[in-house]
């Protein structure tokens, strides 16, 4: 039988350590869950995937490739499909054909079809965007030539830098969860944010103890409304990624000298063997923007926003959104480096089904989100442990490595992922501490929802 230590949770005062609580009150005391650090290795992950060392053949290669490019067309004709109903279909909204009580619900009607469209629009081309991501990784092609000038040109067409984003994503893949390494969604230490030392007369290191009269100094701080909580979530959503890729919002502020952006040479990101990969990701984004500019000028800025602009504005949002969730919540680990490995940063994710939840709406939206972006939500754990499993293999990979993970005591799968989701990990996940081999976010009370441990 395995023994267990606690977590070493190193803090500048020597006081608390560990669960240790103050002797005069147990008021403000929570009931943390034990989290215990897992040992598993990629190649325990790997061994209950058999094909992922069986696909080198020939056949299997080429039909993977041909897989994916009839997707890739499948995903174009669904998108043709749904612009040439909404053009064909909602014009005829009209008095001639369709009687409305009064002359201004012909606009809200439009409005709302074209709403609809938007949004199932913006999923196919999350999709689209999910197909040029697996040819980042290689799993388009055995040809990373192939897999380059395919994933180039879709990115390009959504306005992805292919190649510099490429880059920053491959350093997410080598290092999830690094607390100074990996790239986006890194959370914000007790001294970033200007709280007070920590004091163990009020709390310990660990979160499941914090007095109440500090609980109420935390929320004075960092509790939002419900209204600009809804407001800082909207705007994380729908302006997050391009503030990313300009800006490096939300990404590793603590391991890049200056601000990073990914259509730079010189930003951080990259090293000067890369520089021609960013210059060219960046010219497939300006050929992009001179594409939507042409066509503003040709078919009219209404036009243009509303068949192209909606779909990639909730392109984007579902990119965020996905990540976000798939990387934030109060029972994820963070690692410095003495306790990380690839293992444990794969592991430190959760799938999560995209807009489930109970009953038959939920499986029946869950199912048609997650077919339009290719389980990228909910098989995250198997492509983060073998990034090279076409997504179409990974419903399968995702049985076998849940069977596995859940003999071990860990839990693979996540709530839903839902609005009401993002909302409660947003005012759960508010900062770490700023030492500790293995720290979890902690709440607007300072409380942790997990206590790690290592197992020996």
């Amino acid at each position: 039988m395995s023994t267990v230590t606690i977590a070493t949770t190193r803090t500048r005062r020597p006081a608390a350590k560990g669960l240790v609580l103050p002797q005069t009150s147990n008021e403000g005391l929570t009931v943390a869950e034990r989290f215990v650090v897992p040992n598993l290795t990629i190649k325990q992950i790997l061994d209950v995937v058999p094909y992922v060392t069986s696909a080198g053949s020939r056949y299997a290669t080429l039909l993977r490739t041909q897989a994916l490019a009839l997707i890739e067309i499948f995903d174009a004709a669904i998108f043709a499909v749904l612009l040439w109903v909404a053009h064909t279909y909602i014009p005829e909204i009209n008095p001639t054909n369709v009687h409305l009580q009064h002359p201004s619900l012909y606009t809200s009607a439009h409005v709302l079809a074209w709403s609809i469209y938007g949004f199932a629009a913006g999923l196919v081309k999350m999709g689209w965007f999910v197909l040029g991501h697996e040819c980042g990784h290689g799993a388009f092609s055995p040809n990373q030539t192939v897999n380059d000038i395919i994933g180039f040109i879709i990115h390009s067409s959504i306005g992805v830098p292919y190649f510099s984003w490429k880059i920053s994503h491959k350093l997410h893949h080598s290092n999830t969860s690094h607390l100074t390494k990996d790239q986006p969604f890194v959370p914000y230490t007790r001294e970033e944010w200007g709280l007070q030392p920590m004091n163990p007369e009020h709390e310990n290191a660990a979160g499941s103890w914090v007095s109440l009269e500090l609980q109420e100094a935390f929320q004075e701080v960092l509790e939002y409304s419900t209204s600009w909580s809804i407001v800082s979530l909207t705007g994380q959503l729908f302006i997050g990624w391009w503030a990313y890729l300009l800006a490096d919002v939300k990404g590793q502020h603590r391991n890049h000298p200056t601000w990073a952006n990914h259509f730079l040479p010189t930003s951080p990101i990259f090293t000067p063997q890369q520089s021609k990969q960013v210059l060219m990701s960046s010219v497939g984004v300006i050929c992009w923007f001179i594409a939507i500019a042409y066509a503003v000028q040709t078919f009219g800025f209404v036009a243009v926003f509303r068949t192209y602009a909606v779909p990639y504005m909730w392109m984007t949002h579902w990119l965020v959104f996905i990540t976000y969730l798939q990387h934030s919540d109060p029972a994820l680990p963070k690692y410095e480096a003495s306790a990380f490995t690839f293992a444990r940063g794969a592991l430190s994710t959760f799938d999560r089904e995209l807009m489930g939840g109970p009953g038959i709406v939920g499986k029946i939206s869950n199912y048609l989100c997650a077919t339009a972006t290719h389980g990228i939500c909910e098989t995250h754990i198997v492509h983060h442990s073998c990034s090279r499993i076409p997504h179409y293999h990974a419903w399968e990979a995702k049985t076998r490595v849940d069977e596995l993970l859940r003999s071990h005591g860990i839990q693979p799968q996540g709530n839903p992922a839902t609005w009401s989701e993002a909302m409660r990990i947003l005012r759960e996940c508010k900062f770490v501490e700023s030492e500790g081999e293995v720290r979890f976010y902690k709440n607007a009370k300072g409380q942790a929802a997990r206590v790690p441990v290592f197992s020996q």
